[in-house]
């Protein structure tokens, strides 16, 4: 559905969950393909959408095909840059209908209630390879949806902005195919300023939209009740084979992975890579090869944990920039500053400012 649902109140602590491997092979291509049809409409040929991501258009039809971030990656940015339809993710993020995801997907239809639809998608999503994680909360008869992208967490680009649509859309489609074509969103909330296909939002979605917020996601009318198509012995085969499939996705996350939650465990403490290194009984020398067989460094780990808190802090809670500073492991307000314009081409304080206005 584009992210993983985690039952939790507004306004709650940055996220504590390493983001999937980025560098595995383990997903279906079908958010790759949806991405490719729709720009096919232009007359583009895949090969372009394709370039550089060691795919070919006939593998997007392959049962056996699995495609890393890395690959989606590639994908969005060639498509960001030679695609005239700047709404194209939220029109490829409608094709993503509830059988596209294979065992999820019937998992999800052959629930019980819809309750425990929302349960399992909370559970089990990241086996589909999702845009965005997503936190669930519940006020009173409303449900509110974050959004996390896994691997776009910077809200001044525009695959930031690609990710989120894409989820949003996929999620409409989704939840429409298990609950009915009656629904719908109440409003749709987004971290960044309005693009110039905002119309695109408000004829899709048609409710309200709102633009920097201080937060992704969407807002609804909590269902209830049974599911239309609940079969307890469908359901149960399901579940069992994502339990699979999540134990698999967990596995592959690699030692970035692994230095990734430690860092993210320890803010503004973070042990040094020989400590790491010791902690997960390795060698320095060994673990910086393991890391750089797998595309990354420790340097570039840390970075990405500090930038992805400091926009949490800065969204989410009033920390000054010296509290921030301070949390991330800055000696001085002044060096997290340089650090962030050169993350997000904003200032802490500019950035701030946007998400509230």
């Amino acid at each position: 559905m584009g992210g993983l649902g985690r039952h939790g109140q507004q306004g709650s602590e940055p996220a504590r969950r390493s983001p999937p491997s980025y560098e595995q092979r383990i997903y279906a291509p079908h958010s790759i393909a949806a991405i490719v049809a729709e720009l096919a409409k232009e007359g583009v040929n895949a090969t372009v959408a394709l370039e550089g991501a060691g795919l070919t258009n006939a593998q997007l039809d392959v049962q056996t095909t699995r495609i890393s971030y890395r690959q989606l990656d590639v994908v969005i940015r060639n498509v960001l840059r030679v695609s005239n339809d700047p709404a194209i993710a939220l029109r490829a993020g409608l094709r993503m209908h509830i059988t596209t995801y294979g065992m999820y997907g019937y998992a999800l239809m052959s629930s019980a209630t819809h309750a425990e639809a929302r349960d399992f998608a909370a559970r089990y999503v990241r086996v589909v390879g999702p845009f965005c994680d997503f936190l669930v909360a519940y006020d009173g008869e409303r449900v509110n949806v974050t959004f996390e992208p896994l691997h776009w967490p910077n809200p001044t680009e525009d695959i930031h902005r690609f990710a989120v649509e894409f989820a949003l859309s996929a999620h409409l489609t989704t939840i429409r195919d298990r609950v009915g074509d009656g629904f719908g969103f109440s409003r749709v909330l987004l971290d960044y300023p309005a693009p110039p296909h905002a119309p695109d939002y408000e004829s899709l979605f048609k409710c309200q939209i709102l633009f920097e917020q201080d937060r992704c996601g969407y807002e609804h009318v909590r269902e209830e009740g049974p599911s239309a198509l609940a079969d307890a012995r469908t359901h149960a085969m399901a579940r069992e084979i994502c339990e699979q499939l999540l134990e698999d996705v967990n596995r592959a996350g690699g030692v970035a992975a692994d230095i990734r939650q430690i860092l993210i465990e320890h803010p503004g403490r973070y042990p040094s890579i020989e400590t790491i290194a010791e902690k997960l009984q390795m060698y320095p020398r060994a673990l910086r090869r393991k890391l750089e067989a797998e595309g990354t460094s420790y340097r570039d780990l840390l970075a990405e944990v500090r930038m992805r808190l400091a926009i949490e802090y800065l969204r989410k809670t009033e920390m000054t920039n010296e509290e921030i500073a301070t949390r991330l492991g800055y000696s001085e307000a002044a060096n997290f500053r340089h650090a962030f314009l050169r993350w997000t081409g904003k200032s802490p304080s500019a950035f701030r400012g946007g998400a509230r206005l």
